[in-house]
């Protein structure tokens, strides 16, 4: 892994995405989406200061859990301007995101233990799917065939 000298205040793209282990579409995706900034050179060029490695770290450290990046950009949010975010940061938002994640747990946990009754149709289509349509509860509220993700009601 390349070092960045302490006296380099700022990153080019290709220097953050050696440094992160983030492709520079990655980059150039979460500076997109509100994840990360840039500055502009009088050239167009972005130039990153040193925090946005630890932000790029944080981001994917999320998405690796599952969680999605609007959630992500949400809890960067909530962050004062510029600051990266800490190892408390991380424990406070991570302890939010829990009951999201043993949300999916419970799902996948379900999705891999009625994997086989789809076998038969493999249309997900029915009215009594196991996996789309547990006890047809969709079909007291809805007619004809839908795939709904199952939510959970707060």
């Amino acid at each position: 892994m390349p070092s960045i000298p302490e006296k380099v205040h700022e990153l080019t793209v290709g220097q953050l995405a050696a440094r992160s282990g983030a492709a520079v579409s990655a980059l150039h995706f979460y500076e997109a989406k509100g994840l990360i900034s840039s500055r502009r050179t009088a050239g167009n060029q972005r130039r990153y200061s040193r925090d946005t490695l630890r932000r790029v770290a944080f981001v994917r450290a999320a998405q690796r859990v599952g969680i999605p990046l609007a959630t992500i950009r949400e809890a960067l949010a909530e962050l004062p301007e510029e600051r990266t975010p800490t190892r408390e940061d991380w424990a406070r938002l991570s302890e939010k995101w829990r009951s999201e994640l043993d949300e999916r747990i419970r799902q996948l946990n379900r999705l891999r233990d009625h994997l086989t009754d789809c076998i038969g149709c493999g249309c997900l289509s029915l009215d009594s799917c196991v996996l789309s349509n547990p006890d047809d509860t969709f079909g007291d509220r809805l007619t004809g065939s839908r795939l709904m993700a199952e939510r959970a009601r707060p």
